[in-house]
């Protein structure tokens, strides 16, 4: 089984991450496969595992919670299309391919600077979750760095 998250840049540029068979886990600390460093993630955020029977989720009891189609979700199975939103990110699962079409997707985002201020950030398809998830560290005055440019992790 083959699967990846895809993830789009505000230049319109795909990030494909493939997952591997046994467990994965996103979230903001260094060990995490797929490391999101901003507040609204938690340190260790969401578990997926992949195996024989597909591909499943559980949240590790983050503070802001796991999404999967923007329903806020404990635990679940995934499949191929499902928005998986960890934070400020948008993941869209791809499972053996399919769908073979993906494009950035439409969602709210909410920081808790900006439910605190009413404000909200909104992700379409001509901004991309990163250039959101910049927005909402800037509001929270923390620093923001791009959990998918590899370059940035080396200097780091």
């Amino acid at each position: 089984m083959d699967i990846k998250l895809v993830i789009f840049r505000e230049n319109g540029e795909r990030r494909d991450f493939a997952i591997g068979p046994g467990t994965t886990v996103i979230g903001r600390k260094e060990d995490c496969a797929i490391r999101i460093p901003v507040l609204e993630v938690s340190r260790h955020h969401v578990e997926l595992r992949i195996g024989e029977k597909g591909v499943h989720f559980r949240d590790l009891g983050s503070a802001n919670g796991t999404y999967v189609n923007n329903k806020r979700v404990a635990k679940g199975a995934l499949q191929a299309g499902d928005h998986l939103i960890v934070g400020p990110v948008v993941f869209t699962v791809q499972v053996d391919g399919n769908p073979d079409e993906i494009r950035a997707v439409r969602t709210r985002l909410r920081s808790r600077a900006a439910a605190q201020s009413g404000a909200e950030a909104a992700v379409t398809n001509d901004e991309d979750p990163i250039s959101a998830l910049e927005a909402l560290a800037s509001s929270a005055d923390q620093t923001a760095l791009d959990p998918f440019d590899e370059e940035e992790e080396e200097e780091a």
